[in-house]
């Protein structure tokens, strides 16, 4: 057993705790939530190392070994998703000071960011569905929070939505996994897996599947992202940039999890679902995105894209697709976070984000513009950015496992992504400016485009360095595309 598994959650909690105590104090929070951070970054990096070198690392809280206890579990996936969703979560708390404002600040605004935080790395490494539903729960109600934090007319409006939708997908998820007890016995993920094998994935084990399926699609945006480009326009762009990054994610996570671990065993039923979903997702967000001249929609249905993309990798499910959907989150949670951070700039310099209203900013915000650019470019694939070893990885494993259609639409998104965002780019940044700046733009913070320029940074050499991240993404698709090796681990004894 090993206490550092459980630091990337246990830091982010007790952070959260501490600062309730200072509500008035907006210096003293802002110094105990980087703080917090730092060590959550520390923990992460450390435990990402030790899995690395040495294997997949357990905890059995309280002595009680699996199935029978709660089990926190770091394969290389959930130790590569826990550390870049803290190193992305970084950057969008350092942003937020000076631009969330001190009457979020002073209600709770930090608290709820470590908070939501602590849900999602919970998420990816607990090792039993029930502790999945409360660290789920614990990042939905946070992320309630942060959305509807300043109580503008849009954030009420969406709050509306986002929160109905998430008690709906909630309440399934309790129904599937009651249902899933009541036929197996058990929730712990490695025990499920030996325990439906030996069933044989049919029937009621199929219906149940199913289920989660539509819980876990809804909660990552996959086909029924209705609900998400409006929910992620509302808050503040630092809550923003941090739900695009990793809200999605989280979602995405537990559809890979459940169906390379728990129910892989009759893709002609499961899988084939999640290929016509990430096909449909793919098809319509990149409708949305063609339809609008939004800064913030267009985004907003980039995400929905990407969502389609990594589904599709899932889908397939052989190594190479594996490699590409593990290689393809951890490249778009950077880059995703980079490109809401440089909208918030936008909006600093010019007040409006409708590409209508604005033109010509590459005069007066040059560094904002190319990394704009940098940012489109990777997005789409191009190489040698880091989407580009990412998008390779699944292409190919879509065209080993005959997948031609899901290829062809894949590879046509892309091609939508870059026109999409390099239309934005030369609306927003080339041209005669349309208008005056709004009487409450005002120039970007220096801090602010230099800490951007550090995430678009580490977006450049994730493509250049993208040997070192294929190695991890390998090792964690090992994992994924062979559950022995997680079985093994978690219950101590070969399968």
């Amino acid at each position: 057993m090993n206490n550092l598994v459980v630091l990337p959650l246990l830091f982010p909690l007790c952070t959260a705790i501490i600062l309730f105590f200072f509500k008035e104090k907006i210096r003293l929070q802002r110094a105990i939530a980087a703080a917090g951070m730092g060590a959550t970054l520390l923990a992460c990096g450390l435990l990402l190392t030790q899995v690395l070198r040495s294997g997949t690392q357990t905890l059995n809280m309280g002595g009680w070994m699996p199935p029978y206890g709660i089990v926190f579990v770091a394969d290389p996936f959930a130790a590569l998703l826990a550390a870049a969703a803290t190193l992305v979560s970084s950057f969008c708390l350092l942003y937020a000071f000076g631009t969330v404002g001190k009457e979020r600040e002073r209600f709770y605004f930090y608290p709820f960011f470590h908070l939501l935080l602590a849900g999602v790395n919970g998420s990816f490494l607990t090792g039993d569905l029930f502790n999945l539903f409360v660290c789920f729960e614990v990042m939905l109600i946070s992320s309630y929070a942060l959305i509807v934090l300043g109580g503008t007319k849009i954030q009420l409006r969406e709050t509306i939505k986002y929160v109905l939708v998430n008690i709906i997908s909630s309440t399934l998820f309790v129904a599937a996994v009651a249902y899933l007890y009541g036929v197996a016995g058990t929730l712990n993920m490695a025990d499920l897996s030996v325990k439906v094998a030996a069933a044989g994935q049919g029937g009621i084990l199929n219906v149940i599947a199913v289920f989660f399926l539509v819980v876990f699609s809804l909660k990552a945006g996959l086909f029924l992202f209705f609900w998400l480009p409006g929910s992620y326009s509302a808050p503040p762009m630092a809550v923003a940039a941090l739900f695009g990054a990793l809200l999605t994610k989280v979602g995405l996570y537990a559809l890979v999890r459940t169906f390379t671990l728990i129910f892989p065993n009759d893709p002609a039923i499961t899988h084939a679902w999640i290929g016509w979903m990430a096909g449909a997702t793919m098809v319509l967000g990149a409708a949305g995105a063609m339809a609008y001249r939004r800064v913030l929609s267009v985004l907003n249905y980039n995400i929905v894209i990407s969502i389609g993309f990594i589904a599709f990798g899932l889908a397939v499910s052989n190594r190479s697709s594996l490699e590409g959907v593990v290689f393809y989150l951890l490249h778009d949670m950077a880059a995703k976070a980079l490109l809401f951070l440089l909208a918030g700039l936008i909006l600093q310099a010019r007040g409006t984000d409708q590409a209508a209203r604005l033109g010509g900013l590459i005069r007066s915000q040059p560094w904002i513009g190319w990394m704009f650019f940098t940012a489109a470019l990777a997005i789409a694939g191009i190489p040698p950015l880091s989407g580009f070893g990412g998008k390779l990885l699944l292409v190919k494993g879509g065209l080993q496992g005959d997948s031609f259609v899901l290829t062809a639409i894949s590879l046509a998104s892309s091609l939508i992504v870059l026109y999409t965002l390099i239309r934005l780019f030369m609306d927003v940044f080339f041209g005669e400016p349309k208008e005056e700046p709004a009487a409450a733009a005002a120039a970007p913070m220096r801090g602010h485009v230099v800490l951007a320029g550090a995430l678009c940074a580490i977006v450049v050499l994730m493509g250049f360095g993208s040997e070192w991240i294929y190695q991890a993404a390998s090792a964690a698709a090992g994992t994924l595309s062979d559950p022995s090796k997680y079985i093994e681990a978690v219950l101590k004894e070969p399968v």
